[in-house]
């Protein structure tokens, strides 16, 4: 019979020989990783941002003279044709101004008609010696004075009828009209604080936005384009979402960039035209604009095969089974749940697809 100290020596060598064992077989044993190889694919993507819609023609109507509105012509939010007339002011004194610039011009003809016949005769009669020329000069001077008056008064007569046009306020563009704060028998001028009515022409739209300008300068040198203007060539066709999620229908173009960065934001406006054929697009209304991305050559990792370290990017590349730590430089653009890629990787790479965060730098990868 083996002695109790027999037993436990050799129970414990028995152990530590299985240790060893285990261990050997630890440091032998491949670590097995989900691997992908690196190949170009087509992808499309696209970017968002907030706009804001205007009509190609907002007016705001106001009066050009003094008075009271005595019609009001136009229904609120209703179409409205230019040079149709939407209010009208009171006319009386207007009418009466013009009745008198007109009597005025008429007293003037009269005496420049005098004072012709009276420098015609001097004239002749100097000629003929029988006045001097003292008389002859102030004869003409007369005349001229009599022409300078006329013109005064055909100046005053326009003023009169232009003041009387003006009491009709007549739209100057197609349009649909906004809500008219005043009411027939308000007094109005050309210094009221709120217009008469704003009148939209929405058959087509702005819409405004923003982009950053690194997104604006990499668009830029994309397409080797030597100004922004040029830039606005390569811009594709954009989509619009209406404020209920639904699309406009119509894609639009992006048409304008403003050739200055806004300081406090370090954005770039752009402008893209829209046509509005339903009218569904009112003067004030926010959408988003929609920009697509297509790219025919595209290097796409999933994000899962990657890891951040200050800020920078990396994946493992799997060379001669050995996982090899490589920073990527990626787009602005990637999905979600994609990265594109557009330096450190090439074709025919292998990654480590899948968790990429526990791998370390150096480890053998089966």
């Amino acid at each position: 019979m083996k002695s109790p100290a027999l037993l436990t020596t050799v129970i414990v060598a028995a152990l530590a020989l299985s240790g060893c064992n285990n261990n050997n077989n630890e440091k032998t044993k491949n670590n097995h990783y989900e691997t992908m190889v690196i190949e170009y694919s087509v992808q499309n993507t696209d970017s968002k941002y907030t706009a804001k819609i205007q009509g190609i023609q907002n007016v705001e109507i106001r009066p050009q003279v003094s008075g009271c509105i005595t019609e009001i012509k136009i229904g609120e939010g209703c179409p409205v044709s230019k040079g149709q007339v939407m209010f009208v002011i009171d006319q009386t004194s207007h009418r009466a101004a013009l009745e008198t610039a007109s009597a005025s011009l008429k007293s003037a003809e009269a005496k420049l008609n005098t004072a012709k016949l009276n420098f015609e005769s001097r004239q002749q009669l100097y000629k003929e010696n029988v006045v001097s020329e003292f008389d002859m000069l102030s004869a003409q001077n007369q005349y001229k004075e009599a022409e300078a008056t006329v013109a005064q008064a055909k100046a005053q007569e326009t003023i009169a009828k232009n003041n009387l046009s003006y009491t009709e306020v007549k739209s100057p563009v197609n349009g649909i009209s906004g809500m008219i704060p005043y009411k027939v028998g308000t007094l109005v001028n050309s210094s009221i604080s709120e217009p008469l009515v704003t009148v939209s022409d929405d058959s087509f739209v702005y819409a405004y936005f923003s982009m950053s300008e690194s997104s604006v300068l990499d668009f830029q040198m994309e397409h080797n384009a030597n100004s922004l203007h040029e830039a606005i060539k390569y811009m594709p066709e954009v989509q619009l979402i209406l404020s209920n999620g639904k699309p406009l229908g119509c894609n639009g173009k992006i048409d304008a960039i403003s050739g200055t960065v806004q300081s406090n934001t370090g954005s770039v406006n752009l402008r893209a035209k829209f046509p509005n054929p339903k009218q569904l697009l009112r003067n004030g209304s926010t959408a988003q604009i929609i920009i697509p991305h297509n790219f025919d050559s595209c290097i796409v990792v999933p994000k899962t095969a990657t890891l951040e370290l200050q800020t920078k990017i990396f994946v493992y590349k799997v060379v001669d089974h050995e996982a090899i730590l490589t920073p990527v430089e990626i787009s602005k653009l990637s999905s979600p749940t994609e990265y594109f890629v557009t330096e450190g990787l090439k074709p025919g790479d292998v990654i480590i697809a899948k968790g990429a965060g526990l791998v370390k730098n150096g480890a053998k990868i089966d």
